[in-house]
């Protein structure tokens, strides 16, 4: 597939994922959920694979709630008025949610207990982790936080305007890391160059206003820098 259809549907994609959070309490609750429980792993120290089946068992709850969310919207497309059957095709979706969110809870327990139980035995320890661990969940967490901060403030697109800029946040999340990832002074300044060239086409093209530009960049910066202070 060519790039520029291919952007379009991942952006197609991405303002689904939008509408969704920005429709459903429930999936909004979902998300804040996965930001809190990877942070709360990677505090723990939990081991590679343990994160990828917490990793997964998320991934399984949000693919849930956005399925469930598309079956409820087609059969009130289909069946605007209420009916018996429309009521089963919801209740088997909803049901579908609580049996991933109960087997996420579950692996949740299995993986965590043993960390969370070590914690009130000796107190809490920040483990620390491989940059490249570290950058690649500073783009999921400056992900998950675009998505909820234009959720909540209900203007924009996940790729298109709104509060805050979305590419100026991943652009200066992304130079942190690699500030600290290669600790080179050239290449870190490269990289800004980079990054406030992405920001400042945001509004030659009139996506975004300076503000949002400022504020997303701030926000994806100040949020990667904490994390690795914290973890590295």
């Amino acid at each position: 597939m060519p790039l520029r259809p291919w952007i379009k549907s991942a952006e197609y994609a991405i303002e689904g994922i939008l509408h969704a959070a920005k429709t459903e309490r429930h999936l909004r609750y979902h998300f804040y959920s996965a930001a809190a429980v990877l942070f709360a792993s990677y505090v723990l120290g939990v081991t590679k694979t343990e994160f990828l089946l917490i990793a997964l068992a998320v991934i399984a709850v949000l693919l849930a709630e956005m399925v469930n969310t598309a079956v409820e919207t087609i059969v009130d497309l289909i069946s605007p008025e209420k009916t018996e059957k429309a009521r089963i095709a919801k209740d088997i979706a909803a049901g579908a949610v609580l049996i991933t969110a109960f087997g996420a809870a579950l692996v949740g327990f299995m993986v965590l207990s043993p960390y969370i139980r070590n914690v009130f035995d000796k107190g809490v320890y920040m483990s620390r982790h491989a940059t490249e661990e570290i950058a690649v969940i500073a783009v999921v967490l400056v992900l998950i936080g675009v998505i909820l901060l234009k959720t909540y403030l209900g203007k924009g697109h996940p790729l298109r305007g709104g509060m805050p800029s979305g590419h100026s946040a991943l652009a200066f999340s992304v130079w942190v890391s690699v500030t600290y990832m290669t600790e080179s002074f050239i290449v870190s300044l490269l990289c800004f160059v980079l990054a406030v060239a992405v920001a400042q086409s945001r509004v030659a093209t009139k996506v975004h206003n300076a503000w949002e530009v400022v504020l997303g960049g701030l926000a994806g910066a100040s949020l990667t820098y904490a994390l690795f202070k914290i973890f590295s």
